[in-house]
């Protein structure tokens, strides 16, 4: 497998080309790096190729917030300018005027 060079990057609002969710990127596998069992409960005709990015995603749809790991080829860019509402977002990244998500700045060492 020749892994390719991620689309999308960390801290940037992604939503599930099918599924009605969004979520934003907190880590991002080259390749597939889940278990197999995960891979395979996904149905044979929609289950994605291994050699892509696959990205973890403080996710949300209009229930509830949940951690999700979704495939390069299933995500788009969500330009719809609304927060995320997974209460882990704030330990990781801080919301800038412009809408997109940066890293906290870790905490300095005394």
């Amino acid at each position: 497998m020749k892994a390719r060079v991620a689309k999308f990057g960390i801290g940037q609002v992604v939503r599930h080309r099918v599924y009605p969710f969004r979520g934003v990127i907190f880590d991002v596998d080259p390749t597939f790096a889940n278990t197999e069992e995960w891979w395979l409960s996904i149905p044979a005709e929609v289950r994605p190729s291994k050699d892509q990015p696959f990205y973890h995603l403080f996710a949300e749809n209009a229930e509830t917030q949940y951690i999700a790991y979704v495939s390069e080829q299933n995500l788009l860019p969500d330009d719809s300018s609304e927060p995320i509402r997974h209460p882990q977002v704030e330990e990781i990244f801080e919301r800038a005027s412009d809408g997109l998500y940066r890293m906290r700045a870790a905490p300095r060492a005394s």
